[in-house]
Order: structure tokens, then C-alpha cells, then sequence
């Protein structure tokens, strides 16, 4: 059983909500600074054009700092600016067309809610990772559906079947540096955080102290 990961171990961060390019880009360069590996652009509100040109700006100040970078939703944004790779959920269309279309060099990450089944669908397509969530209340999507330790562990047995480098297993949803002990535990080889490190009065140490409890 191979321990290599096709996704980086560690903290993978998840901005916020926000139009202003320059706090987006400074809050990265912090949560970097705390040792954050990978960062998901994920708008909701923003209208094309702007959404655009800030995802464009993103992906290029992580490829500077040497931190993954990851659009939400859309495997043809990823594509038309590069990034690193892409973040599907159940209704942001096939993986197995995103990883055609971004070919095997990038990431292909997908939700899994609180189905293990979705995961072991998920290794057809060749994904990097699979995320579950939300692990705890949260304040992004408060109606998301729970997810429990018991998924991430059976998550874990099913990408350990997986030859080579092998799929890392995410968690996503209210999740901070105070209560991720207990999903790292559970199998977690990635944490998903927004609140918990953007909206932290110290960002770099929020980070930080994520990226200690990932590495304990």
C-alpha cells in the first residue's frame, strides 16, 4: 500500500466570499506564510468579468508562493487561466471530462458529502482527492449535509485500494484549528478551512497552528 499522496497533506484553503482582489491576495500570502499548501478560489456572487480577472490573480500569486491552486465549480476557468487544477461537486458536471479536458499533470478534486459511494465512483475518473463534509456546522453552508469521522475512514480503505500514489482524503465544513484533531484522526489527510483561517484575527497563525495539528 503505497503512503505517497496525489494532494498535498496539510492545510487547503478555501477563500472567502470577498470582491477586494488585494485582502484575497495578502490573506493567501499569510495563510502561506502559516504553511497553508493548497488554496480553492470558490465564488458564488461575483459577477463574470471581475470573477475572472481575480481567479486569473490568484492562481498567478500562488504559483509564486508554490501553493496549489484549485477553481471551484469550473474545469473550463481552470483550464483558460491555468490553474493548478479544479473542485467539482455533484452538479459541476463530469470528472471524467475534467480530467480529459486538464489532462493527468493537474488536480482533480471532487465532493463527497457523506457518500463513500460518490468516492469509489469518483477513483473511475482518476481524481487527486475526495472531500467530505461538512464535518461541523458551518457557517458558509449552513444547510450542507454532516458528514461523520466513520466516512472519512471508510474513505481511507477505499483509496488505499488505489496502486501508486494514492487519492488523499479531504474534510471540509466548520472545521478549525481547535476541532480538526479529531477528523485528522478519523483519516483526514487534508483540511478544508475558510472561517476558521480567513476570518481569523491572525491569519498566518491560524494557519500555523491548522498546519500543526495536521502534522502532529
Amino acid at each position: 500500500m503505497s503512503t505517497s499522496l496525489r494532494f498535498p497533506r496539510g492545510l487547503y484553503g478555501v477563500s472567502p466570499e470577498w470582491d477586494d482582489t488585494d485582502r484575497m491576495l495578502a490573506a493567501i500570502s499569510a495563510a502561506a506564510s502559516g504553511g497553508m499548501a493548497a488554496f480553492q478560489w470558490r465564488r458564488k456572487t461575483a459577477a463574470p468579468d471581475a470573477a475572472v480577472e481575480q481567479a486569473r490573480q490568484v492562481v498567478q500569486h500562488c504559483r509564486e508562493l508554490g501553493v496549489l491552486s484549485i477553481i471551484n465549480d469550473d474545469w473550463r476557468l481552470a483550464a483558460l487561466i491555468d490553474a493548478d487544477g479544479v473542485h467539482l461537486g455533484r452538479d459541476d458536471g463530469s470528472l471524467a471530462d475534467a480530467r480529459i479536458a486538464l489532462g493527468p499533470e493537474r488536480i482533480v478534486g471532487c465532493s463527497c458529502y457523506n457518500e463513500p459511494a460518490l468516492a469509489e465512483r469518483a477513483l473511475l475518473a482518476d481524481v487527486d482527492y475526495v472531500a467530505f463534509g461538512a464535518m461541523y456546522p458551518s457557517s458558509v453552508k449552513p444547510d450542507a449535509v454532516r458528514a461523520l469521522p466513520e466516512h472519512l475512514r471508510q474513505a481511507r480503505q477505499i483509496v488505499a485500494a488505489v496502486d501508486g500514489p494514492r487519492p488523499a482524503v479531504v474534510a471540509i465544513g466548520g472545521i478549525t484549528a481547535e476541532n480538526a484533531q479529531a477528523v485528522v484522526q478519523a483519516g483526514a489527510d487534508s483540511i478544508a478551512v475558510i472561517s476558521g483561517v480567513f476570518l481569523a484575527p491572525d491569519i498566518e497563525a491560524a494557519a500555523r497552528h491548522c498546519t500543526r495539528v495536521l502534522f502532529a
